[in-house]
């Protein structure tokens, strides 16, 4: 699981424009020579942007801003017209969108219509959701809005093992809302959009691999996905959430009982070349390890994106990242291969 899709990557690859393609080539050689060189070199524009719909969320997730109502920056919903402008400023040369950053995007009454609008500008998007919203008239309109992508978050196979990361969560409704979206693409006669059951693994749900692949069978979904969890403060670990099974963890425990991340933190990183982040207010940020908005490289209430892009401020971060990655606080507890692929 977790491999190639071909409806999938044929869906994707129908988005790629001559100027998406001549873009996506401008932004990897400059990130080569930009690791080959030390110095932040950008010709392109983003191929991926996170755009983020709401900062609401009906759970109490133990690891996440949103869950714990922990948020320093304003909270609140995507404005429809503002998303519009945005879109309009540079669909041409995006070929990815994310509609997600924190919060339940199904929260947003105008979501699916964003989706609808960036859909008709043949830009592949994507969202993440804890499916307690997908109703059979919401999956009827998520299919209809074109939606190229659905990640289910579904963290325990048993209504026990799913609520103690997914607090305040109904299995039953998560359930419930992928037969839903699948049969709403049966009923619809449609490929789209392409459905992962996505698992974080916790130790409390670490012995459901198994279970949730038979799952994933019995659903009908499309794939699933294992994903590693980040813990804040993985020296201690306060949640008890890092796995005992150290190919879903990204953190290790050294002889002397200390826990270490498993990467090693380099002088690069590709996603301050080809994506980024934009909050529901507008805020333009480095990448989604930014979930407080602590790093605003741009307002788009008072720039366009294009300025931002390769504004002064967005120049000295990327600088920073190729001369001293371990200084960036956002970057500290990055771990960037999150996703464990199985065959």
């Amino acid at each position: 699981m977790g491999q190639f899709h071909r409806h999938d990557a044929v869906n994707l690859l129908s988005k790629l424009t001559p100027r998406r393609a001549w873009n996506m080539l401008k932004v990897w050689s400059s990130y080569r020579i930009s690791r080959l060189s030390g110095k932040p070199v950008q010709w392109g524009y983003p191929v991926s942007v996170s755009f983020e719909p709401t900062t609401s969320c009906n759970l109490r997730c133990p690891e996440c801003p949103s869950g714990l109502r922990a948020f320093t920056r304003p909270t609140g919903m995507l404005n429809r017209d503002f998303f519009r402008e945005t879109i309009d400023d540079i669909y041409k040369d995006l070929l990815y969108l994310i509609f997600y950053f924190q919060g339940e995007p199904y929260l947003n009454p105008d979501f699916l219509e964003m989706v609808q609008y960036a859909s008709s500008k043949k830009v592949y998007t994507a969202t993440s959701t804890n499916a307690h919203y997908l109703t059979e008239a919401n999956a009827r309109k998520t299919v209809e809005s074109g939606l190229d992508r659905l990640i289910i978050s579904i963290d325990g196979t048993t209504q026990e093992v799913y609520k103690q990361y997914r607090v305040g969560g109904n299995l039953e409704k998560v359930i419930q809302g992928a037969k839903n979206i699948v049969r709403a693409k049966k009923e619809m006669n449609s490929k789209k959009p392409f459905v992962v059951f996505q698992f974080l693994v916790v130790r409390p749900n670490e012995h459901q691999l198994e279970d949730v692949k038979q799952l994933a069978k019995e659903v009908g979904v499309d794939d699933v996905w294992f994903k590693t969890a980040q813990v804040y403060d993985y020296e201690n670990d306060p949640h008890q959430l890092i796995p005992q099974n150290q190919k879903y963890s990204r953190y290790k425990r050294l002889p002397n009982g200390e826990t270490i991340q498993k990467n090693k933190l380099e002088n690069h990183c590709w996603k301050l070349w080809h994506a980024n982040v934009i909050t529901w207010d507008g805020l333009v940020v480095p990448c989604c390890f930014d979930k407080d908005a602590l790093h605003r490289l741009g307002n788009l209430r008072h720039q366009s994106f294009r300025e931002i892009w390769k504004n002064p401020a967005y120049i000295d971060f990327r600088r920073q990242l190729l001369t001293g990655r371990k200084n960036i606080d956002i970057c500290a507890n990055c771990s960037e291969g999150t996703r464990v692929w199985e065959s």
